[in-house]
């Protein structure tokens, strides 16, 4: 047991407090702390850190530097007003606290923690006295850094819960809108609450119509709740039940259910929320407290278009989603909401179907209007971003998703985003830091429709493949499969994976592209040309294209030789918002243009993107380490 300013630390159980209450530590950084506390002011150099934390591991100093980073912004100043940990230059860190080693009797006089729950003897779900607030590896870099605390468990994770969509009782298609729309207005409701991890709509969505198995649907979602409800409609009289599961142990938490009128509907997800906060037993902050109580007035019609425009944007339906989500606009301006969801389908329908440069423009306003009128609204701020991310602007996503990783630092869709913003601007290691965050919060975190490229663009090409789903029948899956083995030179494989991907979806831009490429491998690279100026001809009908998406496309002239088509469209990637400057160095398929005046100006203007994002975003981050 060791005390130092403020702080107490017993690294027997991996506590650290601060007048008694647990701050929170990755493995790693508790690692560190406990190296330097035991050398005390002595000199720690790298080299025994990297060998006393890493034993059996190969990785790079930039691990220690960030975990390092992370101490510091934890443990903040000494009484004197110096930091806790000094550089020492090309050499290693000194703990300049004085450290006093408590006898062992002393672990019994550390007062309880502040913060602990009352629990019932059925199961602890509060935080302990014992702390054990152990995060994944790298759970909080950014966290820290950044100033964001993290409520935690006994378990050392968030609660994860899934709230699969409400069954009808009755064969009534007219009211089927309900079961899938009150589902994601709880979990958009249960957004906010940091102790809890709930998965997203679009991955409960799959069980509208299925007979549920709780433990097959929790081990599929990786969940250890679940709640699941029915719902029955009779002309205005609505009758709702509900049950909370812990889905492991298959044991019910909580159940009730509500008789009410229909024009209540909106009650009711504030209802089943303040029920499964209290069922798991789950301690807020005063701030999520106040914004669990936001919302808005909406009258029932307005509320009802609303529901109808969710449950239409589920089954991709984006036209007639947006049209439901106007006219609930129309009859309730002011219910923010509306106004985010409008916005997200909009861009979908941009995205998707060809909508282009107006429909992302309505999007930004419906977004903007969302905020205007609820500034903390979080799911605004991650679909704003990813919008600003797809059409070339990072810039302004960045700040978006760090204030909404502030409201709440376990929302697994924020750090996926920032990893994907990190990726276009080069920052690499940033972006998988972000995105293997968001996998240990949620494994199920956009798995079918996006993949971890920040490995591919390190050239760490076997990682990468690995973190790729173990399935062979999503063609985005079996494209990037390919594109691995690709990189790797296997090229039979990567034209069989090409192949298969366009076989499972003609239609997608990646898939295409793996196609033009596996006519190349196959022996005719004419044919694969053609093919990729069919698809380059698509983008530009869409008048606001994907710049990561551009990019392959002049990877693929540029490997089948057409080296002008290959700088034509790397040129529109550059300028339209993907300047991943560290990628654009060492990526292989664009070899055959290093030697071109042109490409040379165009990765000097990455470069400086690159560099003011890291300067906006990231500056003074390697001064503290």
């Amino acid at each position: 047991m060791y005390e130092f300013g403020k702080f107490r630390f017993d690294p027997a159980n991996h506590l650290l407090s601060s007048g008694g209450i647990p701050v929170a530590l990755t493995p790693k950084v508790l690692e560190i702390l406990y190296v330097l506390v035991q050398n005390g002011s002595q000199l720690t150099t790298k080299e025994d850190l990297m060998r006393r934390v890493w034993p059996n591991s190969c990785v790079e100093e930039a691990n220690l530097t960030v975990n390092i980073s992370t101490l510091r912004k934890i443990l903040g100043e000494t009484a004197e007003g110096r930091p806790y940990i000094e550089t020492v230059p090309k050499k290693g860190y000194r703990f300049v606290a004085r450290v006093v080693e408590l006898p062992e009797q002393s672990l019994n006089e550390v007062p309880p923690a502040t913060d602990s729950v009352q629990v019932t003897p059925r199961r602890r779900f509060g935080v302990g006295a014992l702390g054990l607030f152990l995060l994944m590896p790298v759970a909080v870099v950014f966290l820290a850094l950044h100033g964001h605390s993290v409520r935690m468990s006994q378990s050392g994770q968030p609660r994860s819960l899934a709230v699969l969509p409400f069954q009808n009782l009755r064969a009534d298609m007219e009211s089927e809108y309900l079961g899938f729309s009150l589902a994601d207005a709880i979990i958009t409701k249960l957004g906010y609450v940091s102790e809890l991890t709930v998965r997203p709509s679009y991955a409960v969505q799959r069980y509208k119509t299925v007979t549920i198995d709780p433990r097959r649907v929790a081990t599929d979602l990786n969940v250890d709740t679940l709640l699941m409800g029915t719902f029955l409609r009779d002309g205005d009289d609505l009758r709702i039940t509900c049950q909370l599961m812990d889905a492991r142990a298959e044991n019910i938490l909580w159940k009730g259910s509500f008789d009410l009128k229909y024009e209540k509907l909106l009650t009711v997800q504030d209802s089943v929320a303040a029920r499964i906060i209290k069922g798991l037993e789950l301690s807020l902050s005063p701030a999520e407290t106040a914004r669990l109580k936001e919302g808005g007035a909406v009258s029932p019609l307005a509320y009802e278009y609303f529901l109808r425009g969710i449950d239409l944007y589920s089954m991709n339906d984006f036209p007639m989603a947006i049209r439901m989500l106007e006219k609930s606009t129309q009859l309730a301006p002011d219910y923010a909401l509306t106004w985010a969801n409008l916005g997200k389908s909009y861009t979908a329908n941009a995205s998707f179907q060809f909508g282009g440069a107006e429909q992302y423009r309505k999007a930004q306003q419906s977004f903007e209007r969302a905020l205007a009128l609820q500034s903390d609204q979080i799911d605004a701020r991650i679909y704003m971003a990813n919008m600003f991310t797809d059409t070339g602007r990072v810039e302004k996503a960045v700040p978006l998703l760090r204030q909404a990783l502030a409201t709440n630092p376990n929302r697994a869709e924020i750090h996926w985003e920032l990893g994907y913003g990190y990726r276009f601007a080069g920052m690499l290691r940033e972006s998988v830091l972000e995105s293997e965050q968001a996998r240990r919060l949620d494994p199920g975190v956009k798995l079918y429709s996006s993949t971890l490229n920040g490995y591919l663009y390190l050239g760490q090409y076997a990682v990468f493949l690995e973190s790729l789903p173990k399935t062979n029948d999503i063609a985005l899956i079996e494209f990037y499969r390919g594109f691995g083995e690709y990189y790797q030179g296997n090229r039979q494989e990567a034209a069989t994976r090409f192949d298969h991907a366009l076989e499972l979806d003609p239609t997608l831009f990646q898939a295409q592209i793996g196609k033009a490429l596996s006519l190349g491998i196959r022996g005719s690279p004419s044919e694969g040309l053609l093919m990729l100026r069919q698809v380059e001809a698509k983008i530009t009908q869409r008048e606001v294209g994907d710049p990561e998406a551009m990019y392959k496309i002049a990877q693929g002239y540029a490997v089948l030789g057409d080296p002008a088509s290959a700088l034509r469209v790397f040129k529109r990637s550059v300028e339209s918002g993907f300047f991943p400057y560290p990628y654009l160095l060492t990526d292989p398929h664009l070899d055959s243009l290093r030697n071109e005046p042109e490409f040379g100006r165009l990765v000097e203007a990455a470069r400086r993107r690159h560099e003011a994002f890291r300067v906006a975003f990231f500056a003074g981050s390697a001064d503290r380490s």
